[in-house]
């Protein structure tokens, strides 16, 4: 039995999850190798040879391109549960146990798998003789050489990961010495509490059982090195010492490890519980690129660490820490690790002025933290698993809920703490108002995507921010705050957007901008990385501002926010209704790249934005009446009814609304994400018919027929586009993509409208595809394309995911449930 807490469940290997063998291989391997056919590329020509010569700038500057087209990341397959809390870095685990993603650098990203970071288990018998040691993995071993006395190679059919995030749990039998070990990583991701979700780290526990019927004796030994893996960690100073913390009752032992990480100070600490029945031995340095023998003979000899190592450290330096037990026959004890970094000081790539990172409120800024994070670590990990369980219980024991879902749902919010994410106190305190979220809650940013390098990308945030909306709903507010505060500023820098060739303010004063900027420069202050094209003219940024700020007023019911947001809706709401071009009350379309749909052209009214439109004229005229502005009210309620009547004669063609109102080709599209203001809508408990409920089912059961189960035989998605005759839209690259977080909208938006099977069976084929097919979990990528290819992994749109948990809920609660 893998469980301490023998009256619970809470830290067993979870029921429903993702599993998979150590030894797991994918039965498909797919690339971002995309082959645009020849009428897509044509438009892209004159883009091409500017994104040249945008890359040769950068490259002779000494900075990275926001986006990298020529050279996109291909996946491993490897990823795992990530280990750390929100905003001060991750790094990732794969399933077979590898150290082998670290986002440490803000903003950036190492794909570096570190051999040096491992578990080592040692068996003594009852006579005390080392009769099995073993690193837990499943490599072959280091490359060069290095750490070559270990005995490498773990049987990856006699292992098995499961992941249920923030945890995960791999289970390791040994049968020939009649023991299973069970190593649970836990991180605190927890929703709702902020101090512990803030703490840079994790923790591991080690149940070591004893199936034999003789006492035996084992250890547990963690090796870790400095840096990342990058050719970095040779390059800086870099040096180890002990550590001791014995506090309340709870007694901590380990090594730190004092670094720079990209010139900024970090210190590594891995430490151990000592408790009654448990011995903690280190070795506070060997060298990683020797052939670790110190470690490994001294653990082969007493099954514990010896201070002195034959190893010459170099200009790097790892460290081991051991915990040992004795289990008698037909028992179980614990082993519990912690590994914790302090990097209280950040910069961006420009080092115009330096941030603390949130966790430095609770725990100092003077980079002395590391001790004080393990020690609370490994006296709180019990609490965080309490919480954590009575999170993920209500969904896990739904029975009326998929199996595949109680994985996804969890899993998906990897990417809130390990999206480039940063979480910081702010420097200006006392210029914010008494009702600013920031003054006590921070900054708070994660990137568009791994690949993908601009914090909070707005129009994507629009579909992730349902996870922060009811998980952190403080940090939702913070970031929305942040955009408020752009929209009445001007930036009247003068650059070349590279797909037209347009010069253009870096921003308009009334526009909500793309994104709040790129590591590589200076987020926060130079906003609106995106370069591509002029985003202040986008149709669709304005108005998912004024939808999530009445959503967010939905969810909290606080009066204040949307006083606080008021000035700069109404800002937005008076630009967006210059896009009317003929007055007939909906707004168009320029015929340009001029949404999120970046590649996909829209002219004239499209379904898209007009459908965003009628939800925004909807939540402006709720607000207003709340706020008590009846001529507000009154303007935009007579807007709306006007617009709805233009919006149908223009688009609806009897099943479903067109893509757009051009009359072209591909203007009959149909197009998954035609109702994305009816999804808001739903989002805000508006109940007004601002779409026509039969003109719904009719749209809902055509995207269903064509979009999903008419492409890749309904176990893909929902594919962008389809053409009426059931042929795929190749209009533009991104009309015959799959988006995963739209597939995860629309299917919340089918719940909504009753339409429950058919929405679960939607989202299912995304989770199928990307965990167990093409082994992209924990990493899900922007687009799966219908040719076997995907577009930018670790994407943040599929965080709406939880927007099918928040349609489910309130089905339930309308029926009683």
């Amino acid at each position: 039995m893998n469980c301490e807490n023998m009256d619970g469940k809470i830290t067993q290997v979870p029921a429903y999850a993702w599993r998979v063998r150590l030894d797991h291989v994918f039965p498909e391997k797919l690339n971002q190798m995309l082959k645009p056919k020849l009428h897509q590329i044509w438009s892209f020509v004159p883009l091409l040879f500017r994104y040249i010569w945008y890359c040769v700038t950068m490259w002779w500057n000494g900075r990275r391109v926001v986006m990298n087209f020529y050279a996109p990341l291909t996946s491993n397959q490897w990823s795992g549960v990530p280990l750390g809390g929100i905003g001060g870095g991750t790094i990732c685990r794969s399933f077979r146990g590898e150290f082998c993603r670290y986002q440490m650098r803000p903003g950036f990203y190492d794909y570096n798998v570190v051999h040096a970071n491992q578990f080592i288990v040692t068996v003594q018998n009852s006579e005390g003789t080392v009769v099995y040691q073993q690193v837990l993995s499943p490599l072959s071993g280091a490359p060069g050489g290095k750490l070559s006395a270990w005995k490498w190679g773990f049987p990856g059919d006699q292992a098995k990961y499961t992941a249920l995030y923030p945890r995960a749990w791999t289970e390791y039998n040994i049968s020939e010495q009649n023991l299973r070990l069970t190593c649970r990583q836990i991180s605190p991701v927890i929703p709702h509490n902020y101090k512990d979700s803030c703490v840079p780290g994790g923790v591991f526990v080690w149940s070591v059982e004893n199936l034999g019927s003789e006492v035996k004796s084992i250890s547990i030994t963690c090796t870790l090195k400095n840096g990342v893996g990058s050719k970095q960690d040779a390059q800086g100073s870099c040096h180890s010492e002990p550590m001791d913390v014995n506090r309340d009752g709870v007694q901590v032992a380990g090594v730190q490890i004092h670094q720079l990480v990209d010139n900024m100070d970090c210190t590594y600490c891995l430490s151990a519980l000592v408790k009654e029945d448990v011995a903690v031995s280190r070795i506070v340095a060997f060298d990683p690129n020797g052939d670790g023998s110190g470690v490994w003979n001294s653990l082969a000899k007493n099954g514990q660490l010896t201070s002195q190592t034959s190893d010459k450290v170099g200009r790097e330096v790892a460290c081991a820490v051991c915990a040992y037990v004795e289990v008698p026959p037909g028992n179980m004890k614990t082993l519990e690790f912690a590994l914790v970094w302090d990097m209280p000081r950040i910069h961006f790539h420009l080092n115009t002025k330096e941030h603390y990172r949130y966790y430095t409120k609770y725990f100092g800024k003077d980079g002395e933290a590391g001790p004080v994070i393990s020690h609370f670590s490994l006296a709180n990990f019990s609490r965080w698993e309490e919480e954590i369980s009575a999170w993920q219980r209500p969904i896990l024991e739904d029975l009326k809920l998929p199996e595949w879902y109680k994985s996804a749902i969890f899993n998906e919010v990897y990417y809130v703490a390990d999206g480039g994410t940063v979480w910081l106190l702010m420097d200006d305190v006392e210029s914010l108002s008494s009702t600013d979220p920031r003054r006590e809650f921070g900054r708070f940013a994660y990137l568009e995507g791994h690949e993908y390098r601009m914090y909070n990308t707005y129009d994507v945030h629009f579909y992730a921010s349902f996870t922060l909306s009811q998980l952190w709903p403080q940090l939702q507010a913070c970031l929305q705050f942040d955009f408020r505060d752009t929209v009445l500023r001007e930036e009247t820098e003068q650059r070349v957007h590279l797909f037209d060739g347009k010069i253009a303010n870096r921003k308009d004063i009334n526009a909500i901008p793309h994104d709040l900027g790129d590591p590589s420069e200076e987020p926060f202050v130079l906003i609106n990385a995106y370069n591509i094209h002029d985003v202040s003219e986008w149709r669709d940024l304005n108005l998912k501002f004024v939808l999530q700020c009445y959503r967010d007023y939905v969810l909290s019911r606080n009066v204040q926010y949307l006083r606080d947001m008021w000035t700069q809706v109404l800002a937005v709401m008076s630009k967006a209704e210059t896009w009317d071009t003929d007055g007939d009350g909906v707004i168009e379309n320029a015929g340009a790249a001029d949404q999120t749909y970046d590649a996909w052209i829209m002219t004239g009214t499209s379904a898209y934005c007009g459908s965003l439109w009628l939800a925004s004229l909807c939540c402006v005229t709720k607000m207003a009446a709340i706020l008590d502005c009846p001529e507000v009210a009154e303007k935009y309620s007579t807007l709306l009814t006007k617009a709805k009547a233009s919006f149908h004669k223009k688009l609806w063609n009897g099943q479903y609304y067109n893509f757009d109102s051009a009359q072209r080709p591909h203007s009959t599209s149909v197009m998954a994400d035609q109702l994305c203001g009816l999804w808001y809508l739903h989002a805000c408990s508006i109940t007004d018919e601002v779409f026509p409920q039969a003109n719904v089912k009719s749209a809902l059961e055509t995207i269903y027929r064509l979009n999903v189960k008419g492409f890749r035989d309904g176990k893909m998605g929902a594919v962008n586009g389809m053409l009426p005759e059931g042929t795929i839209d190749d209009f533009a690259i991104q009309s015959e993509e799959v988006w995963t977080g739209v597939t995860y909208g629309l299917a919340s938006l089918m719940i909504f409208e009753g339409m429950v099977e058919e929405g679960f069976h939607t989202a299912s084929g995304i989770y199928e595809t990307v965990y167990n097919r093409i082994g992209l979990g924990f990493e899900t990528p922007e687009a799966l394309h219908h040719s076997n290819s995907y577009r930018s992994i670790g994407y943040m749109r599929p965080l709406s995911i939880w927007a099918i948990q928040m349609a489910w809920q309130r089905r339930q609660q309308a029926s009683g449930e």
